[in-house]
């Protein structure tokens, strides 16, 4: 089994948050919608931005990240991390605590979300059976042209069979 050289995590949020494993020439591109921090767990990273310069933060371009260093990443900044050395890197992508999403209400999960599901479904079979239903007459159409007796041509004296 191939493994992709390179993941992409296009809009980062939420969901996206937790403790990420990447093995040696591996890398992982990323978005985040929100500011966040990638912070590097074990191993070494190299990360790269596209931050405009900022004389007083000193960030631009290219960062070797150890374990226990972190990197802020700004909304919308690109950042692209690659696995440093030869051996395998754990980070995590930490929200700040303002951004933490909120539980679901008792009625989103056991209500509202089963609600979606059933409406996706029943959408889905709506639409399997217009597919067969379409497909049927396309096939009895097909057929209807085998079933027809003396289709296309005129029955001679000798091949009829009068009452």
């Amino acid at each position: 089994m191939s493994h992709p050289t390179s993941l992409s995590m296009a809009a980062v949020g939420p969901a996206c948050t937790g403790l990420w494993s990447l093995a040696p020439g591996r890398t992982v591109a990323m978005r985040p919608r929100e500011a966040g921090t990638l912070k590097v767990v074990c191993g070494r990273v190299w990360a790269t931005t596209d931050a405009p310069l900022d004389a007083s933060a000193r960030r631009f371009g290219d960062h070797v990240l150890a374990a226990g260093e972190s990197l802020a990443v700004a909304p919308g900044e690109r950042l692209v991390i690659e696995a440093w050395g030869d051996t395998p890197v754990r980070f995590d992508w930490v929200l700040p605590t303002t951004c933490v999403a909120a539980v679901p209400s008792r009625w989103q999960s056991e209500v509202a979300a089963p609600g979606r599901e059933l409406g996706r479904a029943l959408a889905g079979t709506a639409a399997a059976l217009g597919r067969l239903a379409w497909g049927l007459a396309a096939y009895g159409t097909y057929l209807s042209g085998f079933l027809v007796a003396g289709r296309g041509r005129v029955l001679s004296r000798f091949e009829s069979n009068p009452p």
